[in-house]
């Protein structure tokens, strides 16, 4: 079992920055990959970013913006996020992919808005 704790969200002006983290407790030797996702209100929940090894990868609609991190010392995860926009506004969660159980773990989520 793995358990991911998410912190950092709150209100933020158009142009403003914040940076989330996820702490990972529990089994997190079996992660192989780490994501943020977010649900806007009204919407689908989508992948904002994940992580895997030394390997990145960030929605386009976030890229150039956002950055996902892996401080693996201390089982968090990062995502800084700059520039944000009205329209990042939505809840964010963590998620971790263990593949050998297989199982996906999910943190309870962090509010970001952000106001025009």
């Amino acid at each position: 079992q793995v358990q991911l704790v998410e912190s950092g969200g709150g209100l933020v002006q158009a142009g403003g920055s914040l940076r989330l983290s996820c702490a990972a407790s529990g089994d997190t030797i079996c992660i192989s990959v780490m994501a943020w996702y977010r649900q806007p209100p009204g919407k689908e929940r989508e992948l904002v970013a994940a992580i895997s090894g030394g390997s990145t990868n960030v929605a386009d609609s976030v890229k150039g913006r956002f950055r996902i991190s892996r401080d693996n010392a201390k089982n968090t995860l990062y995502l800084q996020m700059n520039s944000l926009k009205p329209e990042d506004t939505a809840v964010y969660s963590c998620n971790a992919w263990c593949p050998v159980t297989p199982a996906d773990y999910w943190g309870q989520g962090t509010q970001v808005t952000v106001s025009s």
